[in-house]
């Protein structure tokens, strides 16, 4: 399965999967949260994973919270609704 955020694998069991973002520092966005939403469906349906170990890339930040970006955007749509 591919991602636009994500990097997924699996080996022996385990599935690593890394919010792949580091220029942002991983922060959380529509794209990742539906990216994620699909690889943890994966792993839910696939018998052969036993585990997952969830990264951020890079090395400033796991997750570093929200993407605001996004949200102002969406404040300035309720603002015009």
């Amino acid at each position: 399965m591919e991602f636009q955020t994500l990097l997924f694998q699996i080996e022996n069991g385990i599935a690593q999967i890394t919010i792949n973002r580091p220029d942002k520092m991983n922060a959380l966005n529509k794209d990742v949260i539906q990216d994620l939403s699909a690889a943890f469906d994966e792993v839910y349906q696939n018998k052969s994973i036993k585990s997952v170990i969830l990264t951020g890339a890079g090395q400033k930040a796991f997750v570093a919270g929200a993407d605001i970006t996004e949200f102002i955007n969406l404040m300035k749509m309720e603002v015009l609704n």
